[in-house]
């Protein structure tokens, strides 16, 4: 809430080969209790930038606690998953192409995914990028937030919380200058929450004139909203 402090601790769990986990918790503070309350785990994986063409090798990351053993530990779990993940969604989309594996879905009262479509499109300045040239991962997820957000409030009629920011990857990068496509679309309701599954495209000027666009960023977002007394509202289906 405004007014409320803030505050963002950030760690390497693990250095692997040439990529690392970084571990970020954000807690509040109450500045009448002195207390904290956390508000948001994430963990993000890094590469080093490459001079030339060789990856940059790591130094594995000295552990000085039980706390930082523990969390040494899990990070090979949480690599383990996230690459099974990237297999099983790939088997998956490639079942889903074959000829005659399309259904027809009937529900009353279901709303057509059509409706919840939302585009937008940015520029990306100088204020957006680093001092590489290259667009901040945060001001791309801060867009994108806000497509995906319009999206799931089709159906809610209400302001949407984000829970959740799954499988967010960068697939390359984006720099000053490039427009930014943003689209959005509801893939599924789950009775209290909503996911909002938003793809990124970058065109420079050539690419833009061309219509050749660069797929760098995808995400999964995952939505509930709430009425006037608190309580979770729940949403309608939809018709793909």
């Amino acid at each position: 809430r405004v007014g409320q402090i803030i505050a963002i601790r950030a760690k390497v769990n693990r250095a692997f080969k040439t990529s690392m986990e970084v571990g970020i918790k954000v807690t509040v503070q109450d500045v009448l209790t002195n207390t904290e309350k956390i508000v948001s785990v994430a963990y993000a994986t890094y590469v080093a930038k490459p001079v030339g063409t060789a990856k940059v090798e790591l130094k594995p990351v000295k552990l000085l606690s039980t706390e930082e053993h523990l969390e040494h530990s899990l990070a090979i779990e949480r690599r383990r998953i996230r690459l099974g993940y990237a297999q099983v969604f790939q088997k998956l989309m490639q079942e889903s192409n074959k000829e005659g594996d399309y259904y027809t879905f009937e529900e009353k009262g279901a709303v057509s995914t059509e409706l919840t479509h939302v585009q937008s499109i940015e520029l990306v300045l100088p204020p957006h990028a680093n001092h590489h040239g290259n667009t901040f991962g945060g001001q791309i997820m801060a867009w994108m937030e806000t497509v995906a957000s319009i999206s799931a409030s089709r159906l809610c009629r209400s302001h949407p919380i984000l829970k959740s920011v799954n499988m967010f990857k960068f697939w390359g990068p984006s720099f000053v200058g490039d427009r930014l496509v943003f689209n959005a679309v509801v893939n599924n309701t789950f009775h209290n929450s909503v996911e909002v599954g938003v793809r990124v495209e970058a065109y420079n000027c050539e690419e833009w004139i061309k219509d050749q666009p660069r797929h760098i960023n995808s995400a999964f977002l995952i939505f509930s909203a709430v009425n006037a007394q608190g309580k979770l509202l729940t949403f309608p289906r939809v018709k793909p």
